[in-house]
């Protein structure tokens, strides 16, 4: 259903079903398809709370039809992620579309959503499908194991999945051990057993040059 037509561009075929995308993000469709907004991007009463409470903001549409859609998000890189029933937790600004069964929601981040100065909640995708992730340059996966964890810059982070626990590490800071001076103040470690995709661009944060 899902497939990447370079690295900037996803398709879509459709054949009487459904996808929620990120408002504004369809480039072309052939065929017939029709176009409803969405309030907010989680499930139910208390994702659209969430989401005003915590500046959380989400705009999704939904595109029901038969023929192709392609999507895109200024010209940014587009990740794809196969999910069996398991929980991907995404920043907002990075999800471009989701399979129609798959269920969005919210979920507490604490500390490191405060740091990205991306409010306290960030963005749940879980279920049986695909969903399409956006990053600035080619992202990268890295694994997290039990013997390995991971330490991760928060402007680079995108997202993660699988059985992992996140604190807040603080100390030397990756620029500041490089001799740049500032540099975030804090480092998201994950411990565990899954993945999480940074990308090779770092998006500001509040707890930058700290």
């Amino acid at each position: 259903m899902f497939r990447l037509q370079g690295t900037k561009v996803l398709a879509v075929e459709m054949t009487g079903d459904f996808v929620k995308a990120k408002n504004g993000s369809m480039v072309a469709y052939d065929g017939q398809m029709a176009f409803k907004k969405l309030s907010g991007g989680g499930e139910g009463i208390r994702g659209m709370v969430t989401r005003r409470i915590t500046g959380e903001q989400m705009t999704v549409m939904e595109v029901r039809g038969q023929g192709t859609c392609w999507f895109a998000d200024r010209a940014s890189e587009i990740n794809l992620v196969g999910l069996q029933g398991d929980k991907l937790y995404v920043e907002s600004s990075n999800l471009l579309a989701t399979d129609g069964g798959l269920r969005t929601g919210t979920s507490f981040t604490g500390l490191r959503g405060a740091s990205q100065g991306n409010g306290l909640f960030t963005t749940t995708v879980e279920g049986h499908g695909q969903a399409a992730i956006t990053s600035d340059g080619p992202a990268v996966v890295l694994r997290v194991s039990p013997q390995y964890p991971l330490s991760v810059d928060p402007g680079a982070y995108i997202a993660h999945q699988g059985n992992l626990r996140q604190s807040f590490q603080s100390g030397v800071t990756f620029r500041t051990f490089m001799g740049e001076g500032g540099g975030e103040a804090f480092q998201i470690r994950f411990e565990g057993d899954g993945l999480v995709y940074v990308q090779p661009s770092e998006r500001n944060t509040i707890a930058g040059d700290v």
